[in-house]
């Protein structure tokens, strides 16, 4: 596994190695020691995904508040998406900055998004799939978001939007 720091502190790029033979590849996409030697939280207690239908789909931008804030590792699974980091955290030197990277199904490439950092992303492709780990358990109370077209952010997507939850679409225009 390739461990690349991006701008926003914290949050990593990371990328498979894989072991090509006849019969196609094996590659890790999970390793609590290389997590800890690259200074991540390694304490990955729920997995979860999500499949969209149609390409221009937006998810996000969601975080949860303290005592739930949770890291993410963020994998495509199937197709391709947009995928969004925004961080949220206030003593940060990237605060309320954003980044994007392509997570694909054929890179098999994943992003860490720390605690304090909102995520979401717009799929590329129809039939995309998501997969997530995260650092604590998912608490309802403790779930929020920010819009995911906020002028703050600026966020630059690539397509129109073709779906968004009318949740991630009420979202209030962000405070610090």
């Amino acid at each position: 596994m390739i461990f690349t720091e991006t701008k926003i502190k914290g949050t990593y790029v990371i990328e498979t190695e894989k072991i090509n033979d006849e019969r196609g590849f094996f590659a890790r996409t999970w390793d609590k020691k290389e997590f800890k030697k690259n200074g991540l939280d390694s304490n990955l207690v729920q997995c979860s995904i999500s499949f969209n239908k149609l390409k221009g789909t937006v998810r996000g931008m969601h975080y949860q508040n303290n005592p739930f804030e949770e890291s993410k590792l963020i994998r495509c699974t199937k197709g391709k998406i947009f995928d969004v980091v925004v961080d949220l955290r206030p003593n940060s030197s990237s605060h309320n900055k954003w980044l994007s990277i392509e997570l694909t199904e054929d890179k098999q490439n994943m992003i860490f998004i720390p605690k304090g950092c909102a995520h979401g992303y717009q799929t590329l492709e129809d039939n995309t799939s998501v997969f997530y780990q995260m650092s604590k358990m998912y608490n309802a109370k403790s779930s929020y978001g920010v819009r995911w077209n906020d002028p703050k952010f600026k966020i630059k997507w690539p397509l129109k939007v073709s779906k968004i939850s009318e949740k991630d679409s009420s979202y209030r225009l962000y405070k610090d």
